[in-house]
């Protein structure tokens, strides 16, 4: 398998000082990633493209998984056969821009599980947002509302740890990241991307593969905002408290307070908001 480059080398015409010279600068790599689930369905199989996503190359299986379990296609790794990539014949050159996901025979496929529309982008995260009444016929995992309690000393902590362990980020500043971490405010594990979305089903795709989920005891920090499409990978998950480092939407903080989710925003420098979920939050005398 050849080597994923998530960075990529571009000549740039830097100003500084009102004085111009060329330069070379390290970019963030973004290209589409499409999703095929493959399937038995009435005895033969059937093979079907269920999204296109940009992302950054690499952590591809994961970001699948996590995908596939976020939607509710899948219930856990166990449905998962295998996650290849396709190679076309005749290409002399593989993309790798293409994961194939064989279920295991007898695990079904309803299309209806899927949220969101099949296309969507590193900006927005998700083209037609699913209503919280559609969210509630869901498996979903029923959060303990009484078994976390962490301090509100770690929240301002969570940023400057996630931002020093984006090695990706270190080169190119243009990365987004979801890390999740324990009650101590220890980082447990952390996934870059250029869509915050992303960053999140590689990170629960990861945990996923590891037959970790639900992360009762966890937190989840992302960079820039929370929304939504975020929340809702949380909630399947089984993660109880999502710490962001700008504005959660007006969704978001809808979803957190109808699921009995703790949602932080601005977690930042000395300071934070909270949301929804505050009885999760030991504050100091």
């Amino acid at each position: 398998m050849i080597p994923q480059q998530n960075v990529k080398r571009v000549a740039v015409q830097q100003v500084r000082g009102g004085q111009t010279r060329q330069q070379k600068d390290l970019l963030a790599i973004e290209e589409p990633l499409e999703i095929r689930l493959a399937f038995e369905e009435a005895g033969r199989r059937v093979e079907q493209s269920v999204s296109i996503t940009m992302r950054t190359p690499g952590d591809d299986f994961e970001l699948a998984a996590g995908f596939l379990f976020g939607e509710g296609i899948i219930h856990g790794y166990d449905d998962i056969d295998q996650i290849t990539y396709c190679v076309e014949p005749g290409k002399e050159k593989q993309e790798y821009n293409v994961v194939r996901v064989q279920l295991r025979p007898g695990v079904r496929f309803d299309p209806d599980r899927l949220l969101r529309h099949f296309y969507t982008t590193s900006s927005c995260g998700v083209c037609g947002k699913a209503s919280l009444e559609a969210l509630q016929i869901r498996n979903r995992p029923v959060l303990p509302q009484d078994r976390l309690v962490i301090s509100a000393e770690i929240m301002p902590r969570l940023a400057g740890t996630l931002r020093q362990a984006q090695s990706v980020f270190e080169k190119t500043g243009g990365l987004h990241a979801a890390g999740l971490f324990d009650t101590q405010g220890n980082l447990i594990s952390l996934r870059e991307d250029v869509g915050r979305h992303n960053a999140v089903d590689k990170l629960v795709g990861e945990r996923l593969s590891a037959n970790r989920l639900p992360l009762f005891d966890t937190i989840m920090m992302v960079s820039g905002r929370s929304s939504f499409e975020i929340m809702q990978k949380a909630l399947a998950a089984g993660i109880p408290v999502v710490v962001a480092v700008g504005a959660p939407s007006s969704l978001a903080v809808e979803l957190a307070r109808e699921f009995g989710m703790t949602l932080v925003g601005f977690a930042r420098g000395d300071g934070f908001n909270v949301y929804s979920g505050a009885q999760r939050i030991a504050f100091g005398a």
